[in-house]
This record gives structure tokens, C-alpha cells and sequence, in this order.
């Protein structure tokens, strides 16, 4: 089973959109939304945003479709695009890779598996490691910055198919040096893909 994780710099930079329209790409595949919630509120609808609800002491996988097919969420989305099967991952801090493994596991018998979230590409080894990123943000958050030395390519959502094949994300992410501080080396230069490169990414990982 081929492991692909799809993560950003930040919110709602077009992760999801990225993974269905892999999807779309990659017949028979499943997909996982892994969630990070806090023992707190935060303040927005328990529908559509805060899990910690949804916590305990270890994380759960959702594998129902009925509770992952619903309008509005991002594994309704994927549904959408034609996901062979939905798992949707909420834990609490320390506990993403837990559920994680234990979503994969349940997902073996598929060719492959898309993956959105960011923790967990510090202790998942994907054949294929995908950073969302804009091209004028000023800073990423903590959770992107911790997992830049193993990302393997970067997808700028709305990118000028005549733009530079590569993107230096030291000076293309942020201004300040400092806040890549024990990410990789500033030198560091990723392949950079858009939306005309989609069939090409999902090329390898068809119909394995």
C-alpha cells in the first residue's frame, strides 16, 4: 500500500482541494483527514470546527460513512472525488500517529492511501510527501516549519505554469530567516508543482 500525505503551511491554503483532485486521479484509493483537537473550545460550532468533544485517551478513527460523508467536511469531500473508503482520525496531542496506524491498518487491502495532515509527517514515512504552500505568505505555522526536512515537493495552488521549476521557500514563504530555525538548510530547493502537473504526480502510484 503506497502512503501519500498531503500537508500546508497553513489553513485553508487548498490541502483538501489538492488531495480530491488526486484523488480523481487515482481510482481505488482511500483517503484519511487526520485532526488535532484541545481539551478546550475553540469557541466556533461544534459541527463544523471544534472536536474536543470528540477526545479521550486515545485518538479515534471514524470509518462509518455516515459519519464521514457529510456536506461541509473535508472527508465529504473526498467521498466526492471518488475515495474507495474514508477514515477521519481525531486525537489530542501526541496521539495523531496512534490513530493514524491504526487507520492504515484498517485500510491495508487498498492500492493506496492520500493523507492530509501535517504532524503526522514527522513519524510516517510516505512514498510521497506534498507541502502546500503560497508563494507570498509571510510565515507558516509551527506544525509545517517541523516537518520541512522531509517534505519532497512543494504545490503552489495557483502557479504560473512559466514560473521557475523550483521555489526556494526561505525567500518565497518568509521574510524573516529565523523562522525556519532547525528546519532545513536555507539552501534547501524543492521541486515546485501546480495544477498542471496533477496528472503527472498521480502518473506513478496509478494502478499499482
Amino acid at each position: 500500500m503506497q502512503v501519500l500525505t498531503i500537508s500546508g503551511t497553513c489553513s485553508e491554503v487548498g490541502k483538501t482541494t489538492l488531495l480530491c483532485d488526486l484523488l480523481a486521479r487515482l481510482p481505488g484509493w482511500a483517503a484519511v483527514k487526520v485532526t488535532r483537537g484541545h481539551y478546550r473550545s475553540c469557541g466556533r460550532d461544534p459541527e463544523t470546527c471544534c472536536v474536543s468533544h470528540l477526545l479521550g485517551e486515545e485518538p479515534r478513527v471514524f470509518a462509518e460513512r455516515a459519519e464521514t460523508d457529510v456536506p461541509g467536511k473535508d472527508t465529504g469531500r473526498y467521498w466526492a472525488a471518488g475515495a474507495a473508503a474514508v477514515r477521519w482520525v481525531v486525537g489530542a496531542r501526541g496521539q495523531e500517529t496512534l490513530g493514524l496506524r491504526r487507520a492504515l491498518a484498517d485500510l491495508a487491502p487498498f492500492a493506496g492511501v492520500l493523507v492530509e495532515g501535517n504532524r503526522i509527517v514527522e513519524t510516517c514515512r510516505p512514498a510521497l510527501a506534498i507541502l502546500v504552500v503560497h508563494p507570498n505568505q509571510k510565515e507558516i505555522k509551527s506544525s509545517a516549519r517541523r516537518i520541512l526536512s522531509r517534505v519532497d515537493a512543494l504545490y503552489v495552488p495557483d502557479l504560473d505554469p512559466a514560473a521557475d521549476a523550483e521555489l526556494d521557500l526561505r525567500r518565497a514563504v518568509v521574510d524573516d530567516p529565523a523562522v525556519l530555525t532547525g528546519a532545513a538548510p536555507g539552501s534547501r530547493r524543492w521541486p515546485v508543482w501546480g495544477p498542471s502537473d496533477l496528472d503527472r504526480i498521480a502518473a506513478p502510484f496509478r494502478g499499482r
